[in-house]
């Protein structure tokens, strides 16, 4: 099988497939005035999605997660969501949402072939969950959680973003949370963009603090498996659920990357904090363009960068994490 490799040997079994940029939520670290159309937006259509898919499935890819802005906004989700399960070598769908329809849908979802779920919860106090997010939908989320558990998803993890002098004293409380749960609870280090140079420079929280802290208290690395988000894995005796670190800013962070991105608008991106993207809708209006489409992504894989240049506070051209789905 043709393989998506790049020039420094670094293989990719992993794609991240926005759908929108639209999202309901206002949260601080991304979209803290709302979304913000910029004209009307053409986001791809199930036929679009289902081609960009087999092309990279043909390429070795073998884990598709539909990403936003908040995928489920979409009126036809269900439909893209089969589309993607039903392709032949994609062996995990996944799904990251900021879980306000979860309870209603988690079982639908899960029948169309959803295996593995992410939702982004920044703070278990549901006061600081609304001053974060800007939406008094706490209780709604976690019931989606519940609903999620219920539903038997291979997966379930849920993702709070790192802000110091908001959440940041909040560790005691999510680890009380996954004792008895088999859910991951993953911290992600707060990443500059185009859009929050001050924000950042308020917020910003290593991830190292909480490293040494679940290490000192018995936590251990887990083993990272081939098509792995970016996250370091901890797991504790003691506990059903486990613990991921995702710490960009840390030293050989880009060495084990296995991602790529496609936006809503159909760009592959190479890096989240990387170029303008490479144009491939074009080549997805008609199942004839496939090999071409095929040759495109194995071409613009040899660009690559060996790494992003965010400690030199250079985040690219990504405006904010919405834009290409985080």
């Amino acid at each position: 099988m043709k393989q998506l490799q790049d020039g420094f040997g670094r293989k990719f079994y992993y794609l991240r497939l926005s759908v929108t940029d639209v999202c309901n939520f206002r949260c601080q670290y991304c979209l803290p005035d709302g979304y913000r159309p910029n004209g009307r937006q053409q986001f791809l259509t199930q036929p679009e999605v289902a081609r960009v898919t087999r092309a990279f499935a043909a390429l070795g890819t073998q884990k598709v997660r539909l990403t936003g802005g908040e995928p489920t906004l979409r009126k036809d989700f269900c439909e893209l969501l089969s589309s993607v399960a039903e392709t032949p070598g994609i062996k995990k769908v996944a799904l990251t949402t900021n879980g306000y329809r979860l309870a209603k849908h988690a079982k639908q979802w899960r029948d169309a072939g959803l295996t593995h779920l992410n939702v982004s919860v920044d703070s278990l106090d549901p006061r600081m969950f609304h001053q974060i997010t800007g939406e008094n939908l706490f209780h709604q989320v976690m019931a989606g959680i519940d609903a999620a558990l219920d539903a038997g998803f291979e997966s379930i993890k849920v993702n709070s973003v790192l802000l110091k002098g908001l959440n940041d004293k909040e560790l005691v409380g999510f680890l009380d949370w996954v004792k008895q749960r088999p859910v991951e609870m993953r911290f992600i280090e707060l990443m500059q963009t185009g859009e929050m140079d001050s924000y950042f420079q308020q917020h910003h929280q290593r991830g190292e603090v909480i490293k040494q802290q679940l290490l000192q208290q018995g936590w251990q690395q887990a083993i990272r498996e081939k098509d792995a988000g970016p996250a370091e894995r901890f797991w504790h005796p003691d506990y059903e659920g486990g613990i991921g670190l995702i710490m960009p800013y840390s030293k050989d962070f880009c060495a084990g990357c296995n991602r790529l991105r496609v936006s809503a608008l159909g760009k592959l991106h190479l890096c989240l904090f990387g170029e303008a993207g490479v144009e491939l809708r074009d080549l997805l209006g008609a199942d004839e363009h496939q090999a071409e489409l095929v040759a495109r992504l194995q071409s613009a894989l040899q660009t690559k960068r060996e790494t992003h240049f965010l400690h030199d506070g250079d985040s690219g051209v990504t405006p904010h994490l919405a834009s290409i789905g985080g």
